[in-house]
């Protein structure tokens, strides 16, 4: 018999069960997700994890959204054992983003935290190794940001025009030439 589709939780579901266990954890609560506050991050987690109803062993994956007013820090997480799996917010301010780590709980965090501090710009405070995985570390900003195109210093990345926007224009200017090719 085939194994039943995985069910998502409700946020509301989950918020009653965290509130309960740790008061004060919730920020809101919706059929979709969860809001924890931020300072009841790294509890809220464990608690999530630990817990034998929700049992969050495996965390999906985590990623973030530029809400343009702040930063908002996404976790999908799932019980293999149960079958389901739920959806976790944690706000963070827009200028200095900083959320707690969550490395300690799952070690697959580790890397996706990284990745987040890369792109997006999020500290978060205490993790093991926080450096940048993709860019180097004099990158200037985090390209996944709204506001990412109005860099410090007057400096606009990307190209000034889209390839083969002017008249004349291939694309193939943009290529690396081959040494062995040839004058163009």
């Amino acid at each position: 018999m085939p194994h039943p589709a995985t069910v998502t939780l409700p946020g509301t579901a989950v918020a009653e069960r965290l509130g309960a266990a740790l008061p004060g954890a919730v920020r809101e609560a919706f059929a979709e997700h969860v809001v924890l506050e931020p300072a009841s991050l790294f509890a809220a987690m464990a608690f999530m994890r630990d817990d034998p109803e929700l049992d969050a062993k495996y965390l999906v994956q985590m990623c973030s959204v530029d809400m343009i007013t702040r930063i908002d820090v996404v976790y999908h997480l799932a019980s293999l054992a149960r079958n389901h799996i739920f959806e976790v917010k944690v706000p963070a301010d827009h200028e200095r983003p900083a959320v707690a780590s969550v490395a300690p709980l799952w070690i697959g965090a580790t890397l996706q935290e990284r990745e987040v501090y890369d792109l997006m710009g999020v500290a978060f405070e205490g993790h093991p190794e926080l450096t940048r995985l993709f860019l180097w570390d004099k990158f200037p900003g985090h390209p996944l940001r709204k506001d990412f195109m109005s860099l410090p210093g007057g400096q606009k990345s990307g190209l000034s025009q889209f390839p083969k926007q002017a008249p004349g224009q291939t694309g193939g200017e943009f290529r690396p030439r081959d040494a062995g090719a040839g004058a163009p």
